[in-house]
């Protein structure tokens, strides 16, 4: 099982090794077009190899498809392909959901706490269309393009279990959320969102592309809506993250994949 986890900033991949570190004390630095990988070779429960590649690969959805292209395009090269990409980091959580219009067995989600885990279900570019008279468009909308992936849902559903998490949708955003008004329509648009990212959505058109499953895992460090410094639980959400993959690495140690990426 190889394993390629982006994140944005070198805090972020920071974390993340230190919580895969519990399990694989040795770390490897690789040079990657565009980036270093730090590789971690944590012992599963299975004892079946797992290899994971953490990277940070800049900010915003661009930068996070440019490193993971690179990343997943050197292992393809070399025979040795990704069975997984995660996207992970800290970031917003939406503080109200609106009443859905589901059906009563898909209820809207849980509202994330500054802290808590974030796994998404969907992988959604919010902003990623084109203004009308009638409101934002999105590129689907326009006849193009997509703007969804959806992770595996039994991978989704252990990882929440075993993390504690919160599932739901994640958005990718290019501007961070900063009104109370933005958050509103981004819910009245998207009303199982979970949290916002800035990432996610590079990361799985990247994997998406070379037929990898993705899989995005947020910590909350604030509250999406005006941009309130002092409320930023940026340290707690960065301890979260570091336990996180602490329980998540050991779990994917069990997992293989096939073509549609379900668990065999």
């Amino acid at each position: 099982m190889r394993v390629l986890i982006v994140t944005a900033v070198p805090a972020e991949r920071d974390a993340v090794v230190r919580g895969i570190a519990v399990t694989a004390p040795e770390v490897a630095e690789l040079p990657v077009p565009g980036g270093v990988i730090h590789r971690l070779s944590p012992v599963p429960p299975t004892g079946r190899p797992l290899t994971v590649d953490v990277l940070a690969a800049g900010v915003g959805p661009a930068a996070a498809a440019a490193g993971t292209a690179a990343a997943l395009t050197a292992a393809a090269v070399a025979r040795t392909p990704y069975d997984l990409a995660v996207s992970a980091g800290i970031g917003g959580g939406f503080t109200t959901t609106p009443p859905t219009t589901a059906a009563p067995t898909s209820p809207a989600p849980t509202t994330p706490r500054p802290g808590s885990v974030v796994v998404a279900d969907a992988i959604v570019a919010a902003d990623l269309g084109a203004e009308t008279p009638d409101g934002f468009a999105a590129v689907t909308d326009l006849g193009f393009g997509t703007v969804e992936h959806l992770p595996p849902a039994p991978l989704v559903a252990a990882v929440a279990e075993a993390t504690d998490a919160v599932r739901g949708t994640v958005l990718t955003v290019s501007t961070v959320t900063g009104s109370a008004e933005r958050a509103a329509e981004l819910l009245r648009r998207h009303p199982h969102a979970v949290a916002e990212a800035m990432e996610g959505f590079g990361v799985a058109e990247a994997a998406a592309a070379q037929a990898v499953p993705a899989l995005e895992v947020r910590t909350v460090s604030n509250a999406v809506g005006p941009r309130d410094r002092a409320a930023w639980r940026i340290r707690e959400a960065m301890e979260a993250l570091t336990s996180a993959f602490a329980t998540i690495a050991p779990l994917l140690g069990t997992w293989t994949f096939d073509p549609e990426g379900t668990r065999q």
